[in-house]
Parts: C-alpha cells; sequence; structure tokens
C-alpha cells in the first residue's frame, strides 16, 4: 500500500479512522466506510473492495437514491466539487468545455435529473467528454430501475478506482 500502510494496518484502524481513511471513496457517503469496516479483518485489497461494495448492495432503496444523488453534476463549475470528483471531471476535460459542449451537458444533466430523480453518474475516468456525452444520450432512453443500477455501477467502477489509486502498489499483505 502506498505511504507504507499495510492491510494488517487497515485492519488495526479504529472505526472512525478507517471511516476517516476510506469514507471519501463513495461521494459525501462515509456510511459505506463505516458498515464495510465491520468485515474486518480484510485478507486482501480484494476483499476491502467487496466489503465496500456490499455494503452498498445491502442498503436500503432509500439509501442507494441518497447515494446516487450524494454526486455531482457533470461540467458545472460552480457545484460542490470533492478533490476526487474535480480531479476525475478534470481528466476527461470537463473543466475545459468550449460554449455549445457546457450548453449540451447542461441540457443532458438537466434532461436526466428531470427524468429519473438522480443525476447521471459516469466513471469519466473511463471516458472521453465525447463518449460522456453519447452515454448520456443513451442512457437517458433507459427507465428508471435500470438507471438506478446503472448509476450504482458506475459508483462501484468509481470507488474501485479511487481505492486503487490510494492503496497503489499493495502487495496484499
Amino acid at each position: 500500500m502506498s505511504g507504507g500502510t499495510t492491510l494488517r494496518e487497515v485492519n488495526a484502524l479504529s472505526r472512525e479512522e478507517f471511516v476517516e481513511r476510506f469514507g471519501s471513496l463513495f461521494e459525501h457517503s462515509p456510511w459505506v466506510a463505516w458498515r464495510a469496516w465491520e468485515e474486518r479483518p480484510f485478507g486482501s485489497v480484494a476483499e476491502l473492495e467487496a466489503a465496500l461494495h456490499r455494503a452498498v448492495q445491502e442498503a436500503s432503496r432509500e439509501e442507494k437514491l441518497a447515494l446516487i444523488r450524494a454526486h455531482p453534476e457533470l461540467a458545472v463549475p460552480e457545484g460542490d466539487l470533492t478533490p476526487e470528483s474535480e480531479r476525475e471531471q478534470r481528466s476527461a476535460g470537463l473543466d475545459g468545455l468550449e460554449e455549445g459542449e457546457r450548453k449540451e451537458f447542461l441540457r443532458l444533466n438537466r434532461a436526466y435529473r428531470e427524468r429519473f430523480g438522480f443525476p447521471y453518474v459516469v466513471c469519466v475516468r473511463e471516458h472521453t467528454k465525447d463518449s460522456i456525452l453519447e452515454d448520456a444520450r443513451r442512457r437517458l432512453a433507459g427507465e428508471r430501475e435500470e438507471e438506478m443500477e446503472n448509476a450504482l455501477g458506475e459508483i462501484a467502477k468509481i470507488s474501485s478506482l479511487r481505492l486503487r489509486d490510494m492503496l497503489e502498489g499493495d502487495d496484499g499483505e
């Protein structure tokens, strides 16, 4: 693990320390880490990741909706972005859009939220700004339950990438 942290040290963290360390993996939703902590000890990074994802899967429908709704709109400069979201959106070029692109993102954000009641969530690190627009248009035609599942799947990808960034170089000790 980066910074010399081992799984043994992660397993020794108090619940509060664990949430402080891993709470940011899920946008404004430290409850995910709070619940995953109960599955310690983790034998590998994969077990830690699975515990975090299981905490979301086992959450109530209302909690899942709250988690989805905690995600920011894409390409909205005045949004309440966490440092992680800001970096991710910047990596996809969403911080340097031309006026026409920005208007299209805003239009799609609004249409998506009006249709489904939550923001369009995508793992931007797997996309370019053009592929994000294409995906948003495609998903806008979906059904609400399907889109909830899509959003939760994207959140799982986002959190997995964030976890790997945090623990880069782990040898599974």
